[in-house]
């Protein structure tokens, strides 16, 4: 089942990023959702919980998205 942020977030939707202190202005929501979920996976320690943290905002279908609350 899919969540509503999803259903609702157009696929062209501008989103930004910061994570580790670098902010990228993304335009394909699939793109940057597999780019986290890869990084997510191939990382431990801080760095995973900093990229943990963007990819759970990413798919709450936030705009903008930061590791701040880390």
């Amino acid at each position: 089942m899919l969540k509503i942020p999803e259903l609702a977030m157009p696929r062209s939707h501008k989103v930004t990023t910061v994570c580790n202190g670098k902010r990228e202005v993304w335009t394909d929501y699939e793109e940057d959702k597999a780019y986290f979920l890869e990084l997510m996976m191939s990382t431990d320690g801080e760095e995973h919980d900093r990229v943990e943290c963007v990819y759970i905002q990413l798919i709450h279908g936030l705009d903008e998205y930061s590791d701040e609350d880390v």
